[in-house]
């Protein structure tokens, strides 16, 4: 194209003699100008199409990283609504069926004490978009805003509430080990049977919490994961 112009423009300038070096001059000038337009309208387009594939990719690497987020963090609440049920029935029942049936006591310690799930995000996609602040660069800023506030705001919340809610188990593990390690509640004074009692009932206290979160944190995944 520019090999083009250059020969109309030399044809032109040896028409008009005297004019032919402030012609060739001019014609210079216009096609470096031609030359670096053409040049930054290719390097705009090719650096735009670059950002779309990287949103692309971010939105979509998002997208996989939150419904694993969202499968863990419904296991979790499942282990958690069994324990919920067994404290239930233990915390009418506690000291009848200690006199009583320590069978079914056992059986129900033993729901109760499973293993408690910790929830911790997959965050390589976003932490990979926020590292040379892509993020900012990104079209969709309501997508991006939204995933921004999952991860800083809820997810950030939701870890410390965690971590007070493990201390609170290993706490109670530690204390009741011969529980979890026979499977069965060792003899109790009354007063000891009541601080297991008040002991359990605190841990359930931190565990509903930390359930309350979890759930907000699933309701706003899918919000984003529906939305966009």
């Amino acid at each position: 194209m520019i090999h083009f112009f250059r020969r109309i423009r030399k044809k032109l300038a040896d028409d008009n003699k005297p004019l032919k070096y402030m012609r060739y001059a001019i014609g210079e000038i216009v096609l470096v100008v031609i030359g670096i337009l053409i040049a930054l309208s290719i390097n705009n387009w090719n650096e735009e199409r670059k950002q779309n594939i990287a949103e692309k990719e971010f939105i979509n690497g998002i997208k996989i990283d939150l419904a694993q987020d969202k499968d863990y963090i419904k296991s979790i609440i499942k282990l958690s609504d069994n324990r919920k049920e067994a404290y239930l029935f233990l915390n009418q029942e506690l000291v009848n069926l200690y006199d009583t049936n320590r069978y079914h006591l056992d059986s129900l310690l033993s729901e109760y004490f499973i293993p408690q799930g910790t929830f911790y995000p997959i965050s390589g996609t976003f932490q990979a978009a926020i590292s040379g602040n892509e993020i900012t660069k990104f079209k969709n800023k309501s997508f991006s805003n939204s995933v921004t506030k999952l991860y800083n705001t809820t997810y950030t919340r939701l870890m410390d509430n965690a971590e007070e809610t493990d201390e609170r188990w290993m706490y109670l593990t530690k204390k009741y080990v011969q529980i979890r390690r026979t499977g069965h509640l060792q003899d109790m004074t009354t007063s000891e049977l009541n601080q297991f009692h008040n002991d359990i009932f605190y841990h359930v206290l931190m565990v509903n919490n930390y359930n309350l979160n979890l759930r907000n944190a699933v309701a706003e995944i899918d919000n984003i994961l529906l939305e966009y």
